[in-house]
């Protein structure tokens, strides 16, 4: 029977780096869930030390979960996204002229783990104008709000940020597949 490659603890210091900065993460949700009432954290400091604790737990080091730093990356380029998507949606239908011309577009994920799949078809919802609509396989059905609009730049750069978050390295240039 064939096993995997043998797995070597992660140095002392690097598993305290990672516990610090996923405890900073957990604590920067709940604060901005919660806001900034110092009574929220009667409630807060258990479930952060909760969520440290279960993360630590139930992460699989051998598929290479989500690396700390790379949420840390991650979260600007998500607060950005997410606010363009939300600003261009509401610009298109509550303005004088609705700007809708919607359609469907099919995306080829390149991603390999099956959790770097679900984060990105989870996060392409937050792209100006898109929502994931169906899937099969490692193609993706998209709905956009706009056929001229060309989304695949940007489903390419989130999905090499995607990538980024779990560890994997993707090519940096891609063509629309037929």
């Amino acid at each position: 029977m064939e096993s995997g490659p043998i797995q070597r603890p992660r140095p002392l210091w690097q598993a305290a780096v990672a516990l610090s900065l996923w405890t900073a993460l957990f604590a920067l949700g709940w604060l901005l869930l919660a806001g900034p009432d110092p009574a929220a954290w009667i409630i807060g400091v258990p479930t952060v030390a909760g969520a440290v604790w279960a993360k630590a737990r139930l992460s699989d080091r051998r598929v290479g979960g989500l690396s700390p730093l790379g949420v840390v990356r991650f979260l600007p380029y998500f607060l950005w996204e997410s606010l363009k998507g939300g600003i261009d949606v509401a610009l298109r239908v509550v303005g004088p002229r609705v700007r809708v011309d919607p359609g469907y577009l099919e995306y080829r994920m390149h991603l390999l783990r099956p959790s770097a799949r679900v984060a990105f078809m989870d996060a392409v919802n937050l792209l100006p104008g898109t929502l994931t609509a169906d899937v099969a396989g490692d193609r993706l059905s998209i709905h956009t709000l706009d056929r001229g609009a060309e989304p695949l730049q940007s489903l390419n750069e989130l999905e090499k940020r995607i990538g980024d978050l779990f560890g994997e390295r993707l090519p940096t240039h891609r063509t629309p597949e037929p």
